[in-house]
């Protein structure tokens, strides 16, 4: 007797691959954080009150294909279970007085004891130096990184001299919690580690990639609400669109980011008090300028 497919059967849920791995299309993001840990590949260990919180917007996309392949792994440690007395507290009133709380030293160290020593810390802290392009870069060519994420006044001083903890800022602003700054850490990390980027090429172009802010990008329609696409870049002279980019990428920087300019200067032995020329404006990129003004 011949075994026939009953065609009232359902039919299950076609499994997509993704290389390391074949994820169903109901798969979740935080599922992926569920999967084995790939050896040797570039890790994030996440310290913090609000493990849900991850992966977040860190499973979707490039970057949560990339941690379906097995190209990096995203672990999380829950501060909680490490909380002194019955209700695990992880925090406590500061030394000297004033408002708020502050996490507590011995609980922070019993939790980065558990996540082990071998990943670089960092703390998500407003006070930190500020995080670069070129800190990304540093990070992502290492093993990985242990981020604690603070809450409250932040953590005791005394844990994070002890551990040799580097404290990274991603602005001049203040967050409820480092969880949101972790993310931001992680995803532009990741995305300079090899394959996690289809095109390798765009990295190059991107901002601060060369020291500058990238130029302005256009697609189709080539005329859109009586604005024009500049004509430099539909004449097909490679050399001319490479100037005209090189030209606005300075322009934006020098205006938008003086800052990264004198630095831009300083590094190609430039005079930084001398107001360069920037040479080689168009027309079109004349009108760019007014439009963005306007």
């Amino acid at each position: 007797m011949t075994d026939r497919p009953d065609p009232e059967a359902p039919v299950p849920a076609v499994a997509k691959s993704h290389g390391r791995l074949s994820i169903r299309a109901s798969k979740q993001p935080r599922d992926l954080m569920a999967e084995p840990q790939v050896s040797g590949a570039w890790t994030a260990q996440i310290i913090t009150l609000f493990p849900e919180a991850f992966p977040g917007v860190l499973g979707l996309s490039l970057t949560g294909r990339a941690l379906a392949e097995g190209l990096w792994n995203l672990r999380t440690t829950d501060l909680r279970p490490f909380g002194i007395g019955r209700h695990r507290n992880v925090d406590d009133t500061p030394a000297g007085g004033g408002a708020g709380m502050v996490m507590r030293a011995d609980v922070m160290d019993a939790a980065l004891r558990e996540a082990g020593s071998h990943l670089p810390v960092i703390y998500l802290s407003p006070r930190g130096k500020p995080f670069s392009q070129s800190r990304a870069r540093e990070l992502a060519r290492g093993p990985g990184m242990t981020l604690i994420c603070g809450r409250f006044e932040g953590v005791d001083q005394r844990v994070l001299d002890a551990h040799g903890v580097e404290e990274i800022s991603i602005g001049d602003y203040v967050l409820t919690g480092g969880e949101l700054a972790a993310q931001v850490l992680i995803d532009a990390t990741v995305r300079l580690i090899p394959r996690v980027l289809g095109n390798q090429e765009s990295l190059a172009e991107e901002s601060f990639s060369e020291g500058l802010l990238e130029h302005p990008q256009y697609t189709k329609p080539a005329l859109w609400e009586g604005r024009a696409i500049p004509e430099v870049l539909l004449s097909g002279n490679h050399a001319a669109i490479a100037s005209w980019r090189q030209d606005m990428a300075e322009r934006l920087t020098k205006e938008r980011r003086p800052d990264l300019w004198r630095a831009y200067r300083e590094s190609r032995d430039m005079d930084p008090a001398k107001d360069r020329q920037l040479s080689g404006a168009s027309d079109q990129s004349r009108d760019y300028r007014e439009q963005t003004e306007d």
